[in-house]
């Protein structure tokens, strides 16, 4: 049978069922292969805290979602076109997010009374008419995978596991995606377990077989390539990323780099990624607890090693003594905060971004430190490059703030050239600095561990075993440029300025900001961080469809703010800061600019929604400047 074939522009898949069904490996999978076919896509896996939550039941639900197109997407979009549903809970718990008239491919097996109750049903919905706003095909796929993969001699168990290989298939074969990607990673990743292996390759095949011969479905669609820069991709998560932005950072700086941390979602996958790289002078060191990780980083740092510590919020509260140490000896110390929701251990595996204040304020006394943030998984490679070029050339602490849809998320990434890195220069301290007169009158050359470099206001970093540059160091306060202990209060009040500044300054090497703007005529500026850009870009496009302008600004360094960003504040009539937390960019805009900043919060532990936002732009527009739209905006 002849099948016809649908030219489409971008489609948004979402695989759900139990926490035990493989949802997260079926969504790599099939992004894995999109990736490779050479569309532009973005990801949003979405997966239970509890390590086995109770199966068929709602809180149990794992899902992927996958937004793939032949032209530059920002987000993993909004509502799926289409929901793969292996068993009740998954159906329930997504159905909310589908619109009508979308695509429902529902594993029929799993519909049993027991299962149904679990999952809150009264009765079966694939037999009454409640689904009717749907395009519902029921499946029995558990059963035609079990009869598929018979011949290997699995348990009914074992044999069922694959199923969701057999929905792999079909969705492959149902959007055009390439089988060799998949089936050499089946074949590795069970290499030592042939009839498990066989059994998902087997499976995987039959699901596209069924597409191929089954009236089920008579239309296949296609997705054509996005095209893209020249250069050499691949897809890349956050955390991925960071491991190797941290990696680039030591090979760029000179300086072998020490992870010192403890295991904490979202963020562990960074530790199990620089423990590969041994080669390149990595030494990850996962330590008994939060503090004492930090503890080893920052010792690691005055041993003048690039020192790294990874976690998310609750471990920044254990780390903020250890931080407020690295200001006052003024060494450099790369701290990753990927965020989760809260507080307490809160949401785990979802996303927030309200460490912000935490980030800049959640240490005792004046301790400042920079801020960081990536805006989305492959740009956490430039932003932990960038955080390392201010902790060493500045000789701080700094906070990385990256969060779970980043780090779990995953994106093409052009992989750049060697070349093309910034080089980060340690300028460890050599020799003498300072010309005392002894007693008799004689000059006398030595190290004082507190003078500073004019430009940068950072001391200069001395490796511990250097001849003639011992020095003390610790968490008392310091006497300025000679570094001893120092209790006189004018010093201080000097010191805890001369900090101050010395953050400051780093907004001179920061780049002028980019303002997308491309009407020039926008009232409405959009100023976002983080995460947030995705959805923020995707929004300002859906209004600029219906005619009206907007414009953009993403901020990477948040501590301390660029230096044309009170400038480029003060030319629109209203600013909208788009956050998932309650306004915590929002607090610090009016209180350095005095800006009228309106936020748009939601914390749901999940993106912001590009539709909604959309909407709340239009409505501040129409309410600054009397505009409305003048055609009405597709989804795209």
């Amino acid at each position: 049978m002849s099948k016809q074939v649908q030219q489409l522009d971008r489609v948004i898949i979402r695989f759900a069922g139990d926490s035990g069904d493989g949802m997260q490996l079926t969504g790599d999978r099939f992004t894995s292969s999109s990736a490779a076919f050479g569309n532009d896509l973005s990801t949003l896996p979405n997966f239970p805290a509890e390590i086995r939550a109770p199966q068929g039941t709602l809180p149990g639900v794992s899902s992927f979602q996958v937004h793939f197109a032949d032209h530059d997407i920002l987000t993993p979009g909004d509502a799926p076109d289409v929901l793969v549903a292996m068993n009740p809970a998954g159906l329930k718990a997504n159905l909310p997010d589908m619109r009508a008239g979308s695509t429902l491919i529902v594993d029929s097996h799993d519909f049993t009374g027991r299962n149904l109750t679990k999952a809150g049903y009264a009765e079966n919905p694939l037999e009454d008419d409640s689904l009717a706003d749907w395009a519902l095909t029921p499946l029995d796929l558990t059963g035609m995978t079990v009869e598929a993969v018979k011949e290997f001699g699995l348990s009914r168990k074992d044999a069922a596991r694959a199923k969701n290989m057999f929905a792999l298939g079909l969705l492959t074969w149902m959007y055009g995606r390439p089988t060799e990607t998949t089936i050499e990673f089946l074949e590795k990743r069970f290499a030592k377990n042939p009839a498990i292996r066989d059994a998902n390759v087997t499976a995987f095949n039959a699901g596209w077989a069924f597409g191929e011969t089954t009236e089920a479905f008579a239309v296949r669609y296609e997705i054509k390539p996005a095209p893209m820069a020249a250069g050499t991709y691949r897809n890349i998560t956050g955390n991925l990323a960071l491991a190797y932005g941290v990696v680039a950072a030591g090979v760029q700086s000179g300086l072998p780099v020490f992870l010192g941390t403890y295991p904490i979602t979202p963020a562990s996958d960074i530790l199990h990624e620089l423990s590969k790289h041994k080669r390149f002078g990595v030494t990850t060191f996962q330590a008994e607890d939060e503090i004492a990780g930090i503890g080893a980083a920052l010792g690691a740092s005055y041993a003048g090693s690039l020192g790294v510590t990874s976690t998310s919020g609750p471990g920044v509260a254990l780390k903020s003594e250890t931080i407020g140490l690295g200001v006052m000896t003024e060494l450099p110390l790369l701290v990753i905060d990927v965020q989760r929701g809260g507080p307490s251990t809160g949401l785990p595996t979802k996303t927030e971004q309200a460490d912000l204040l935490q980030a800049m304020f959640g240490r005792n006394g004046e301790s400042p430190v920079p801020v960081v943030a990536p805006q989305s998984p492959g740009d956490c490679f430039d932003a932990a490059l960038e955080a390392a070029r201010i902790a060493v050339t500045y000789r701080t602490p700094v906070m990385l703030l990256s969060d779970g849809m980043l780090a779990n998320g995953s994106e093409p990434w052009r992989v750049p050239e060697i070349a093309d890195l910034p080089v980060i220069d340690p300028a460890f301290a050599t020799g003498m600095n300072h010309t005392t007169t002894g007693k008799d009158g004689a000059e006398v050359d030595d190290f004082w561990p507190y003078l500073r470099d004019p430009d940068t206001l950072a001391r200069p970093w001395a490796v511990p075993g250097t001849p003639g540059l011992e020095h003390r160091i610790g968490g008392l306060e310091k006497g300025d440029g000679h570094g001893n202990i120092a209790y006189d209060p004018a010093n201080h009040d000097f010191m805890v300025r001369t900090r101050q500044a010395k953050i400051d300054r780093i907004a001179e090497s920061l780049p002028p900001l980019e303002v997308d703007d491309p009407s020039g005529e926008a009232k409405v500026l959009v100023l976002g961080w983080g995460s947030t850009y995705g959805p923020i870009g995707a929004a300002a496009r859906r209004v600029r469809r219906t005619g009206l302008d907007v414009a953009q600004v993403h901020l990477r360094h948040l501590n301390p703010f660029p230096n044309d960003l009170g400038d480029i504040l003060k030319r629109y009539d209203a600013v909208l800061v788009p956050e998932m937390n309650l306004g915590q960019l929002s607090m610090l805009l009016r209180a350095k600019y005095l800006v009228d900043a309106v936020g748009y919060n939601h914390v749901r532990g999940l993106p912001l929604k590009a539709a909604e936002l959309a909407e709340a732009i239009t409505d501040l527009i129409t309410t600054t400047t009397g505009a409305e739209p003048v055609v009405e905006e597709v989804s795209s």
